[in-house]
């Protein structure tokens, strides 16, 4: 089911009464699961970190919005986090399936009814933003609850995206958007006398300040202790670890030692592993290192097709065009196996149930094989990514460098290569079931053959773009696995034809 995580987060950390029912008003939300309530006094702040289905997030998040606007009054609100509303900000984040634009409509759509139903302004922010000044969070917040309830009304600028030019008595206003995932995590630097400290390195880390361009954050007093709070909303780009280093450096440049250091909320497991990984200078770390995780992908039978087409629409060159065509193979042995077991036990067969059975199996061979190489393909790319950043100096360092390049290319070409001839061997079988399976599902086994076929050309275009810097030596096997795809696709175009052939006769006679 495509999923989408919201994070709202409410102006009230130190009220359990207030706090549960906010809380409560999702979880009571059909199709909607919270997941963590962090709580701070001192912030006087929650966030609540939920996933809901689409239909129900906007449902999920207006439920807890209401319940904010009559049980929080920000007139008598005080606490060191800033703050325009009772409900602050409200984040629609991607998750399984799900997509940057089904959050920026999320984020409209709760918007428009927020202001039409609760009488509270907002402005639309990040993805969601309808104008550049707005993208960051910072700009919308800025001048807080008491700064917006007078300039909302003299100044253009401010006017909100829903509602009216004045914020609510009570509740205020709400930024309201769509993001990427973000990792709220804080430093801290011991005793509140270091304060001025947490602020400068708070000023040198943040991105509006020219230091790091995906980090926000903030120098604080909480509980005694100076902190730095930041909020991470691009942990591939600036990673948790880095963050935390250049905060150890910034603090010990001034006779400050870090203390700890504190998540607020979930965070994606790869976040802690890449960190993980970093601390013990772990070599060549990868997620397909974890035990876990592959335990986790069998027993759930592997990534859902939702969650592979999300990862393929993401911002990141893997999985790619060779994945996809190993995937495509994958399910055009899948259709084939189907007309075969339609086939199967049907009297009017009897004379092919043998064969059928054969094909069957061999279809779901092919299936898991193929199945197989959609990962393959993505890591052959990241043996490609690798050895291209390796030094081009000294002398001998620039030749380890070509050689690696020369064979991670080779080894990236060979996996569609592999894909290739999977996937003419799928057509040949598609051409088969067509032919002589059930004819209620020769259209069935025909698809199978274009869509094999495709996979097939796909898998070529693959070989082709990896062997064509090839030079020498490396040049003559790039030259050999050219010859052999070009023969896999030559092979399936005729098992293609044979499969719209048998099609087309079944649907004359029927």
């Amino acid at each position: 089911m495509p999923l989408v995580e919201l994070v709202p987060n409410f102006s009230e950390g130190r009220d359990p009464s207030v706090i549960a029912a906010i809380r409560d008003a999702i979880a009571n939300t059909p199709g909607a699961h919270v997941l963590d309530v962090s709580s701070d006094p001192s912030h006087n702040r929650t966030v609540i970190t939920a996933v809901a289905s689409l239909d129900a997030a906007v449902p999920a998040a207006f439920a807890a919005m209401s319940v904010a606007r009559d049980r929080i009054d920000l007139t008598k609100h005080q606490g060191e986090h800033p703050r325009i509303g009772a409900t602050d900000v409200v984040p629609f984040i991607p998750l399984d399936g799900t997509t940057m634009d089904d959050c920026i409509a999320l984020a409209r759509e709760l918007g428009a009814r927020v202001a039409n139903e609760l009488h509270i302004p907002v402005y639309l922010y990040e993805r969601a933003a309808t104008t550049p000044a707005r993208e960051n969070l910072a700009d919308v917040r800025r001048g807080e609850f008491e700064g917006l309830r007078d300039d909302i009304r003299v100044n253009a600028a401010r006017v909100p995206d829903f509602g009216n030019a004045q914020v609510h008595p009570t509740a205020g206003a709400t930024a309201i958007g769509a993001r990427p995932f973000l990792v709220a995590y804080n430093v801290y630097l011991g005793d509140a006398k270091n304060l001025p400290v947490a602020k400068e390195i708070a000023k040198a880390i943040r991105g509006s300040s020219g230091g790091l361009r995906y980090v926000k954050g903030l120098g604080l007093e909480v509980d005694g202790q100076a902190q730095v709070s930041m909020n991470l909303v691009d942990t591939e780009k600036t990673p948790l670890h880095r963050v935390y280093e250049i905060v150890k450096s910034e603090a010990a440049a001034h006779g400050v030692q870090v203390t700890w250091s504190e998540l607020v909320g979930l965070v994606p497991e790869r976040v802690l592993l890449e960190a993980g990984a970093r601390h013990v200078q772990l070599r060549d770390y990868s997620p397909n290192m974890l035990l876990d995780r592959k335990v986790r992908d069998l027993v759930a039978g592997g990534e859902s097709v939702d969650g592979f087409m999300s990862s393929v629409a993401g911002p990141t060159p893997t999985p790619g065009g060779g994945s996809v065509a190993a995937h495509v193979g994958a399910l055009a042995a899948a259709l084939a196996q189907m007309v075969a077991g339609l086939t199967i036990g049907k009297k009017k067969y009897a004379a092919v149930e043998n064969e059928m059975k054969e094909l069957s199996l061999k279809a779901s061979a092919l299936r898991r094989h193929l199945a197989g190489l959609v990962q393959h393909d993505a890591d052959s790319y990241e043996h490609v990514r690798t050895a291209y950043a390796m030094p081009r100096e000294p002398e001998d360092a620039l030749r380890a460098r070509e050689a690696a390049i020369s064979n991670a290319l080779i080894g990236a070409a060979e996996v569609p290569l592999e894909t290739a001839r999977a996937a003419a061997d799928v057509c040949e079988l598609a051409a088969a079931v067509t032919e002589r399976g059930n004819s209620n599902a020769s259209t069935d086994g025909a698809v199978a053959a274009l869509i094999a076929h495709a996979a097939c050309k796909g898998a070529a275009l693959n070989v082709r773009v990896n062997v064509v810097s090839l030079t020498g030596d490396a040049a003559k096997r790039g030259a050999e696995l050219l010859r052999d795809v070009n023969a896999c696709v030559v092979t399936a175009e005729s098992h293609l034809r044979r499969a719209e052939a048998g099609a087309a006769r079944a649907m004359a006679s029927s």
